[in-house]
């Protein structure tokens, strides 16, 4: 179709800017999430750049008194739409994952079987750093009150690990009484002995934040002659338990102590296989001056880069979390901090929207490591003479582990960054006699084959694959103030024939190869790639912004093929007719 070469001037929109706390309006208990939608076609004729599919909006930080107060009125808990989800997963888990780990002893080599609560518990944040970096204050900052236990000071105070959970009064669970409760996700810890059970507790208060997020607070990792002083318990072993279970994990680092103790450096060793949790934080960034912050930061990258052995570089956040801001703190870089914690945030913010899929990402992590270690133990006990001779095969097949490996591979094609470390899966060895292993059973790798093949991706498709909870700038793009979109006149001309607002005088040809130019993600666009496109239309802001509206039925921020269809029919009823075209609501026979 043809546009007119000179149309109104549209005055450019005004973006609705975040209030409050940074998890402030995020659920929105009035929506149901949409179902995913149809794969779209990409164009091929230079197509414009791929549009996120994550907010854009950054959040102020709550770092005034009057901000961080709002939160309680502000923020609403999600509804849990994946409950069905849930419910399903564990039943997978329990049916065709479990049996398999069970069969083979996968808890003796990697972790005990995961429990109803394991799979339904909340997103869990595990804070992890040496003594004095900030971590209990960053709790406090975040839900604004002390919690039960908690202490701060400049020495070692926390002094075991504390799970920081939402409950009706405050009260704090020991934990002996936490590993045993159904109701908590904390069963396994009663592996780990008395040792480490007389040092964890269960910290509740009643908190909107901690509805849907689980906070793990842990002891001051030590350095020095300190940490010579055995704990009582695997210190390392007990990480690695809370790093599977987390889903997000925190490194914290002072700017003014950057070393990394031997404690510390074996625990990030722990957290090998969930890099993708990992965030690191600099914090009491604004402690020094804007120069020595860019010396630190560097020196902090070249620690981890001695630790982390990987090629991609770690994300640091550069923050400074307090309680009451100390008097000499530097603010030539206040800018900088803000906008650094306000990612931090989001991403905290993101973490409940994120949950469900990251519980099927650790299922199927999971599972592919249990059929890899199912493989490797039935190919041990066949390995295995059947009389004479056992201890001294047994031996062999322990320091030759690494041949047995690569067999493992050709055998059963399995990909190499699936086996477990070979030091530590030998150690594990030395505790079993490898004739009393099980034999590879087909039927019950089969059931798992279906779960990975079959049944977890099924689960998948279930997700939106697209941001259902946008902000309303954000669903709409040209939207402004209220007071703007509600002067418009919204009574239709009759000089327009009925026949026109009937889906079937869309005219699809015409805007489906613009539509495909837009490049399209899963068969829709968001505001932020049609809004060119549509402002080169000439229409005004204003009635881009109703036609947007009126065009967008399912009021998820993107338009698909026929949502585009029918903006565009739109911009030309106007084009016709004047602003006055536009009905006040989308007529019924409008619809596909």
């Amino acid at each position: 179709m043809g546009y007119p070469d000179e149309k109104k001037r549209g005055s450019q929109s005004s973006s609705k800017e975040g209030n409050g706390h940074p998890f402030h309006d995020y659920y929105d208990d009035s929506k149901q999430l949409p179902s995913p939608p149809s794969v779209g076609t990409s164009a091929s004729a230079q197509p414009p750049p791929l549009p996120s599919r994550q907010p854009s909006t950054i959040h102020r930080t709550a770092t005034s008194s009057t901000t961080r107060n709002s939160v309680r009125s502000s923020y609403s808990p999600a509804r849990d739409d994946y409950r069905e989800v849930y419910r399903d997963l564990t039943q997978i888990y329990k049916r065709k994952i479990r049996p398999l780990e069970t069969t083979y002893n996968f808890e003796g080599f990697h972790s005990a079987p995961l429990t109803d609560s394991d799979i339904l518990a909340k997103p869990m944040v595990l804070l992890l750093g040496q003594y004095s970096t900030g971590k209990t204050t960053f709790i406090k900052h975040l839900i604004e009150s002390d919690y039960p236990g908690s202490h701060i000071g400049v020495e070692p105070t926390t002094d075991r690990f504390v799970a920081v959970m939402n409950g009706s009064e405050p009260r704090v669970i020991p934990g002996n009484a936490a590993a045993v409760s159904a109701d908590l996700p904390f069963r396994g810890l009663d592996r780990f002995g008395q040792a480490f059970l007389t040092r964890f507790q269960v910290s509740q208060c009643p908190n909107p934040l901690l509805e849907n997020l689980t906070l793990i607070d842990t002891p001051g990792i030590l350095a020095g002659d300190k940490q010579r002083v055995e704990r009582g318990y695997d210190f390392t072993k007990t990480i690695e338990w809370f790093a599977q279970r987390s889903d997000l994990i925190l490194l914290f680092f002072d700017s003014h102590k950057l070393d990394i103790s031997d404690e510390f450096k074996s625990s990030i060793f722990a957290l090998k296989g969930h890099e993708e949790k990992i965030r690191v934080i600099l914090n009491k960034s604004d402690m020094v001056d804007q120069q020595q912050l860019m010396r630190v930061y560097g020196a902090l990258m070249w620690s981890l880069g001695k630790v982390i052995q990987t090629p991609e570089v770690m994300r640091v956040y550069l923050a400074s979390f307090w309680l009451h801001k100390p008097s000499n703190a530097f603010e030539d870089c206040r800018a900088l901090l803000e906008k650094e914690q306000a990612d931090l945030l989001k991403d905290l913010r993101d973490l409940p929207r994120n949950a469900a899929i990251r519980k099927v990402n650790e299922i199927v992590k999971r599972a592919r490591l249990a059929r890899v270690h199912a493989y490797i133990i039935g190919h041990l006990r066949k390995e295995m003479p059947a009389v004479f001779g056992k201890k001294s095969r047994q031996r062999e097949l322990i320091n030759n582990m690494q041949t047995e490996f690569l067999k493992v591979q050709q055998l059963y094609s399995v990909p190499a960054g699936d086996f477990p470390n070979v030091t530590a899966f030998r150690q594990s060895l030395e505790a079993y006699r490898f004739e009393n292993f099980a034999r590879i059973s087909q039927p019950i790798l089969s059931v798992a084959e279906e779960a990975l093949s079959h049944d977890l991706p099924k689960i998948m498709r279930r997700f939106p694959q697209y941001n259902p909870l946008l902000e309303l700038n954000q669903k709409n793009p040209f939207l402004g103030p209220p007071e703007v979109f509600n002067a418009l006149n919204s009574n239709s001309r009759s000089d327009i024939p009925p026949s026109y607002w009937h889906f079937s005088s869309v005219d699809k040809a015409t805007s489906q190869p613009i539509f495909l130019s837009l490049n399209p993600i899963e068969g829709k666009i968001n505001g932020s790639t049609a809004k060119p496109y549509l402002m080169s239309t000439g229409l005004s802001v204003d009635l881009l912004a109703k036609i947007w509206t009126l065009a967008d039925w399912t009021c998820d921020g993107y338009l698909s093929e026929d949502e585009f269809a029918v903006a565009m029919h739109l911009i030309r009823a106007v084009e016709s007719g004047g602003e006055q075209a536009l009905p006040e609501t989308l007529p019924q026979s409008m619809l596909p």
